[in-house]
């Protein structure tokens, strides 16, 4: 070939850069500079010979033969990331699992129950992939996956592990203070925290929606702080600022350790279509590790199923 081809780099800050048409969002990405990123495209016009984006002083475009090629690098990409991910498969362990998963649900109820499933399968190996995207199982090199959502996967299989349970929760510093907590009503005279999150018309539960299942109809949420992430509501109750809805099985150590009590009864749940899933694609539907892995975690949430409706575990 009369001209060298740019090499994967250059591909990939321009595949960003074409995606975006946006210096900026592609540096970012990339980890760059807008600066870099802008030099290295006028590289890769030059090495090919062709105009890739038109500029103006406000934005870019991708010219035609702009647009031919970031499809072209788009796809040679993916084929070689797809590439590098069944290599890195058929050089692992035939017993290492990759799972991929929250570092909510990792920390707070897949890590305390490892010790019992190496117990019962010392020869299997698990590395974590810590992450709230969901991954694609064919480009991440991940054999599993732990999400919650509707369990809706394109080539995946997924079993539902359990439901959401919503209550409210406080530090014992907060009932130690004297705190009037008799009632639902109480709860009015404290800073009330709560996750601010919804997805495809699904509303996490928040507290105008739990008092109305406390029977509390003239409830001002003008005292409601509002968080993204459900750490950090679980990290300003245990702080003693106020009282906040959190998820039970998320919380379960917090709970028997003492940082943080329940404080009524009432629960509420996460829409009925969306709970935690295992899941794993068709075609590792029949792998032993997997399914070893598969019986585990379902006898894990049956066994916190029966320890929460008090049966014998």
């Amino acid at each position: 070939m009369s001209r060298t081809l740019p090499g994967t780099r250059a591909l990939r800050i321009f595949e960003a850069a074409g995606r975006h048409l946006n210096f900026t969002r592609a540096a970012a990405e990339v980890g760059l500079t807008p600066a870099a990123v802008s030099h290295q495209i006028k590289e890769i016009e030059e090495q090919l010979g062709l105009v890739l984006f038109m500029r103006t002083s406000r934005s870019i475009r991708l010219t035609p033969s702009g647009a031919l090629l970031l499809k072209a690098a788009a796809d040679a990409l993916d084929t070689l990331q797809r590439g590098i991910s069944r290599a890195r498969r058929m050089a692992r362990n035939p017993a290492h699992l990759r799972i991929s998963t929250s570092a909510r649900f990792a920390t707070n109820w897949l890590l305390p129950r490892l010790p019992r499933f190496r117990a019962e399968h010392p020869a299997l190996e698990l590395t974590f992939d810590i992450t709230d995207e969901v991954r694609d199982f064919a480009v991440n090199d991940i054999d599993l996956a732990i999400r919650f959502g509707t369990g809706n996967y394109d080539q995946a299989r997924s079993d539902r592990l359990f439901d959401t349970i919503i209550a409210p929760v406080c530090s014992p510093k907060l009932i130690e203070s004297g705190s009037k907590l008799d009632e639902p009503r109480d709860l009015l005279n404290h800073t009330l925290f709560h996750v601010n999150w919804k997805t495809d018309g699904m509303v996490w539960p928040n507290w105008r929606m739990w008092m109305a299942a406390a029977g509390v109809t003239d409830f001002d949420d003008s005292r409601c702080v509002g968080f993204t992430d459900s750490g950090h509501v679980v990290q300003a109750v245990i702080d003693g600022g106020g009282i906040g809805l959190a998820d039970l099985d998320m919380i379960a150590s917090d709970l028997a350790d003492g940082r943080l009590v329940k404080v009524f009864d009432i629960a509420i749940s996460v829409a009925p279509e969306y709970a935690y899933h295992l899941v794993y694609p068709e075609s590792s539907s029949e792998d032993p590790c997997i399914l070893a892995f598969r019986e585990w975690i379902k006898a894990e949430t049956k066994r916190q199923s029966d320890r929460d409706f008090g049966e014998d575990s």
